[in-house]
């Protein structure tokens, strides 16, 4: 049983760790370095838009692992199961349901508004992405942080 719970602890921070550095990777490198090489807002929106083709997919494969290793650990009582355990295993998941929604609506709301938007309405549209990628960042951090104090 420790080994099948240790795989699943190695890939439950594992994925999160990706998730959370992909994230901050875009956040603050890729972004602010494309707005500084393409001064053409159309372009950078363009390189932005080929940069999260597919990408969709993947992350929800990312999430989809999440979940299952966070049931896993908890069916194999990792934590031992006391209160502040339970508590961190309530928080971690509402924390991942959180940023699962934050991310269904990047995916299948936001961003095809933004495809087809106007240049015009692009300002406020990345402005609205720029504050949901944030709000996922924020997220998925709180969850490594708090499965690395609760252990789990």
């Amino acid at each position: 049983m420790r080994v099948v719970t240790a795989m699943l602890v190695v890939a439950h921070a594992g994925v999160a760790a990706l998730w959370l550095g992909a994230m901050a990777y875009s956040l603050v490198v890729v972004q602010p370095r494309l707005a500084r090489m393409l001064t053409d807002p159309a372009r950078v929106e363009d390189a932005q838009r080929e940069l999260a083709r597919g990408n969709r997919w993947p992350v929800l494969g990312l999430i989809g692992v999440l979940w299952l290793t966070g049931i896993g650990l908890v069916a194999t009582g990792t934590g031992g199961g006391g209160g502040w355990w339970w508590a961190a295993v309530a928080g971690k998941a509402a924390l991942l349901a959180a940023a699962t929604g934050v991310f269904w609506w990047v995916s299948w709301r936001a961003w095809p508004r933004r495809v087809f938007a106007l240049p015009a309405e692009l300002p406020v549209l990345q402005r609205r992405f720029r504050a949901a990628a944030l709000a996922m960042l924020a997220l998925v951090g709180a969850g490594f942080v708090l499965g690395a104090v609760a252990g789990s």
